[in-house]
């Protein structure tokens, strides 16, 4: 694995059962043409041979951007955003999942794609991200 990576990761990783990407809405992922949490979890599972569900929880509505929100807001907007695949379910249902993501600031969104997990059934949920974004005056996780 790769020698960067922190030692906390890298067991969470080895340790999970399914990796699952913080997804974009179609029409945010239409526009951009990547999503960079897939690409990261496709890395990701090259590295620990795993394969990623990347299809395995879907963003059901768009959200605003969450620039200049905070944490309040930031959970608000992201709030029922995310659902599971009806074909992720049987892959999840207690399981050990990591959720992968770039970047973390309050926590909202992983929080929301957290909790969509769980109510499908997986065991636990591991948020592995690359970047914390410190706010002066936010809270933090």
């Amino acid at each position: 694995m790769a020698g960067l990576m922190h030692r906390a990761a890298k067991d969470t990783l080895m340790q999970s059962d399914a990796l699952i990407p913080v997804p974009l809405h179609w029409l945010r992922l239409w526009r951009r043409r990547f999503n960079q949490a897939a690409l990261l979890a496709l890395t990701l599972g090259r590295l620990c041979g795993k394969q990623p569900l990347a299809q395995g929880l879907i963003r059901g509505r768009p959200t605003p951007s969450q620039v200049g929100l905070n944490q309040k807001e930031r959970q608000e907007n992201m709030r029922g955003a995310f659902a599971v695949a009806g074909a992720a379910h049987m892959a999840i249902a207690g399981k050990r999942v990591a959720l992968i993501d770039d970047v973390v600031t309050t926590g909202a969104t992983a929080g929301a794609a957290a909790e969509a997990l769980l109510k499908a059934g997986a065991r636990q949920v591991d948020v592995v991200v690359f970047a914390l974004v410190l706010l002066p005056g936010q809270d933090h996780i």
